[in-house]
């Protein structure tokens, strides 16, 4: 008998160790080939493909369909998995993959149908971008096939990658706008409706305010925020109960400018770029070179799609933030009580349908009801069951196409923006400078042209004007270019004013602190000024806008009774070093303080709003208001349950103590540690640590240039000055590899952490492989 049980021991452990071989094995055979020779259908020359130690590729190839199709292989070979979450988050159809997990979001996204619609815009490309991206997707399939194994996520998944369609590289540009654009289906405009429902008019103007004289716009002045509204002017208004904490979520935003040839060292223009993303492994970009008809194009890719995103060409380097601009409105639908299932026009009657749309769970289908209307899918409702539709610039199939390549080849600053112009991307500010020396600004992408209204609050469907009358044509698009100072900058923040402004319209920009530390911080630098310079303004750290909270907290303090907690906290307040340090606690309290403060001032303003629609929230300013009542004070406005304002400072100051059992400790490094991970990480025993760079506290916050977060900050950092690329820099969180058994997983990802300069170009050559055409 024990025999026996050895000998079934003994097996069983042979099975195990086998099973675990043998998954080994299927994991070194899913990496990328790096050396060799392989045959690529469709090529029409041979194209190489040398990777330096960090794993970024330099491919040389005679035709840009050629480079599109290398660039899909490479593609599919490195980040196969990524690229198919990024097409299948828009098209709804994450749940076949992962299952329940992500089936509350499939069936909002699936009413959008976003397939459907990629395919229109893939139908509607021109010649010339059709060529390039069906090379790219044969590129891809190639890649797939050639791998020894499925990656390690549809391993565990017990899922076999499908075949990459035209459709899908389109898809992974609608996965970018969902992340830089999407609302929710309950947008500004509705928060901006339901706060002037709600709220007597100069509360609410008080509430939205469109800026205040922290504005730093490229063109133009601030705008003064309105007053705070008298007692007259509130009526019988009476503010609520407290109605919840406020969030204060990271913001999908990007810091960019360019310093023109004429103070710069190279004597070309500097562009500076970096883009403010979820942080997560793998990484969202994919770093490349590609070189072809007699130039090289160097930047960031987005894996499933065939571009250069941000980069330099030689003659021109860009670099986008996201310009919240309004590219989304809403159309109050009047239902026609005499034809049931109609809403009423300015012209008569139309029908809205009714669309099921499969979604699938796992290996379940389940149905998802939209209703469809001409202006577009019907997102949200008042509290009266008034439904509103939704129309967006992505849902029309001209607004999306691959256009941006044509910046590729521009020679000139006005090439460059004529491209940005013509391109179908999600609408960006577009930051570029040439070798010349010229710098310009404009929005790339496509804006909606309106006609009769400004887009700011919804219109009934009975407006004649309520559908968008097309696009803007690139010359109605606004632009800036060659100024005085020769400055340039932009971060998510108000870029212009005026008629400008009124063309590109306001979705929620953001506070303007960011702003204006970046354009103070440029007219700091003395001329000639350098990439390193740019560097050192990227990494800028100072708490400009939170001294202020700071000095507050301070004021409070002193005019209160003392108590060893407050005691402690203005300690610690009197040595903060004015940024937000790992190591410092002042920073952290200061930003807690505010945290507090608006979390006491804003509900009780905003409960009649939450009252009528609970998904209203106030705009990313609302600094503006909350620092006019807590510095001017007014006895009408004060929240309830407080007997004066200096009160409500004293309990938010005593909330921040209470939140640290010692309040020393409190670094900001503490509770602003990077944790970047797979999405695996969590649930592949055994492999979670090698699924994750090392947990990293950092420097910097939202309010700053330097953005930073626990899964939040900088994608990327690019500072290059065009024909001058060999003395550029570039950073990249968590580095270029797809796979943790890579020699180079998370290449470079310590000098994004330390902010140490790294080459823009890549290094020397490790690994070459060489493509070759087919027979």
């Amino acid at each position: 008998m024990k025999r026996l049980l050895l000998i079934v021991l003994v097996a069983v452990v042979l099975l195990v160790l086998l099973g675990a071989v043998g998954v080994w094995g299927a994991l070194h055979r899913s990496l990328p080939t790096l050396d060799g020779e392989h045959a690529l259908a469709g090529l029409s020359a041979p194209v190489t493909v040398e990777r330096d130690a960090a794993g970024i590729p330099t491919i040389t190839a005679e035709s840009r369909a050629d480079a599109a199709r290398a660039l899909g292989y490479v593609h599919a070979q490195e980040r196969l998995f990524q690229m198919d979450l990024l097409r299948r988050a828009p098209a709804g159809e994450l749940s076949a993959l992962l299952g329940e997990a992500t089936w509350r979001t499939d069936s909002t996204l699936a009413g959008h149908r976003f397939r459907e619609r990629a395919q229109e815009s893939v139908a509607a490309l021109p010649p010339d971008q059709r060529a390039v991206l069906d090379a790219y997707v044969a590129g891809v399939n190639a890649g797939r096939e050639a791998l020894g194994a499925r990656p390690f996520e549809y391993l565990a998944l017990r899922k076999e990658p499908e075949p990459w369609r035209p459709e899908d590289s389109i898809l992974a540009a609608y996965a970018m706008v969902l992340d830089l654009q999407f609302d929710g289906g309950f947008g500004v405009e509705l928060e901006r409706e339901a706060v002037y429902a709600a709220l007597p008019e100069a509360l609410a103007d008080f509430l939205t305010p469109q800026g205040d004289a922290w504005d730093a716009p490229i063109e133009g002045d601030a705008i003064a925020p309105p007053p705070v509204p008298t007692a007259e002017q509130l009526g019988g208004f009476r503010l609520g109960a407290a109605a919840g904490a406020v969030d204060d979520p990271p913001t999908p935003g990007s810091n960019n400018w360019a310093v023109a040839g004429a103070i710069s060292e190279t004597g070309s223009a500097i562009v500076a770029d970096d883009m403010h993303l979820g942080l997560r492994l793998p990484h969202i970009w994919f770093r490349a070179s590609l070189a072809y008809g007699g130039r090289r194009v160097t930047g960031v890719t987005l894996p499933g799609a065939p571009l250069v995103v941000v980069g330099s060409n030689g003659s021109v380097a860009w670099g986008f933030t996201n310009s919240y601009g309004d590219y989304i409105d809403y159309v109050r639908l009047v239902e026609d009580p005499d034809r049931p299932g109609h809403v009423r026009t300015d012209s008569g009657s139309v029908a809205v349908d009714t669309l099921r749309i499969d979604v699938t769970v796992g290996d379940e289908v389940r149905q998802r009801t939209v209703i469809d209307t001409p202006w577009g899918p019907v997102t949200a409702r008042d509290a009266d069951g008034t439904a509103y539709a939704m129309q967006w610039t992505v849902h029309r199939a001209e607004a999306t196409n691959l256009g941006l390549i044509d910046v590729e080849t521009a020679t000139s600053l006005d090439e460059a923006l004529d491209a940005a112009n013509r391109s179908g991307i999600p609408a960006q500010n577009f930051v570029a400078g040439d070798r010349a020396g010229r710098i310009g600004w404009t929005i790339a992408g496509q804006i909606p042209r309106r006609v009769g209204r400004d887009g700011r609050r919804p219109v009934d469907s009975t407006d004649p004007d309520a559908r968008w009358a097309g696009f803007l044509s690139p010359a109605e698009v606004p632009r800036v270019t060659d100024p005085k100072d020769g400055r340039l900058w932009t971060a998510n923040a108000r870029v212009v004013s005026g008629e400008a402004l009124a063309v590109i319209g306001d979705d929620n920009y953001a506070h303007g602190a960011r702003a204006r530390q970046i354009r103070d911080g440029l007219r700091a630098l003395t001329p000639p000024i350098s990439e390193r310079d740019l560097l050192g303004v990227q990494l800028d750290d100072r708490a400009v806008l939170m001294g202020r909270w700071r000095d507050l907290f301070l004021q409070t303090l002193a005019e209160a009774e003392p108590t060893p907690d407050r005691d402690s906290l203005r300690l610690l307040l009197d040595g903060w070093g004015g940024r937000a340090a790992p190591d410092d606690v002042g920073y952290r309290l200061a930003k807690e303080f505010r945290a507090a403060v608006v979390e006491r001032v804003l509900p009780p303003l905003m409960a009649p709003v939450r009252a009528r629609a609970p998904r209203a929230d106030l705009p990313a300013r609302d600094e503006t208001p909350v620092w006019a009542l807590v510095t001017e004070r007014p006895p009408h406005l004060l929240p309830p349950g407080y007997a004066s304002w200096q009160a409500l400072l004293e309990d938010a100051a005593d909330g921040v103590a209470d939140r640290h059992d010692v309040l020393a400790r409190a670094t900001w490094g503490a509770a602003n540690t990077l944790r970047m991970e797979h999405p695996m990480a969590g649930v592949l025993p055994g492999l979670g640590d090698r699924l994750a760079m090392p947990a990293a506290p950092q420097p910097g916050d939202q309010r700053m240039p330097r953005v930073s977060g626990v899964g939040f900050g900088a994608s990327q950092r690019m500072v290059v000055s065009p024909g001058h690329e060999d003395r550029g820099i570039f950073h990249m969180p968590g580095g270029q590899a797809g796979h943790f058994l890579s020699p180079y997983w998370g290449a470079g990802h310590e000098d994004w952490v330390e902010g140490r300069p790294s080459p823009f170009l890549p290094g020397p050559t490790e690994w070459t492989l060489t493509l070759t055409p087919a027979e």
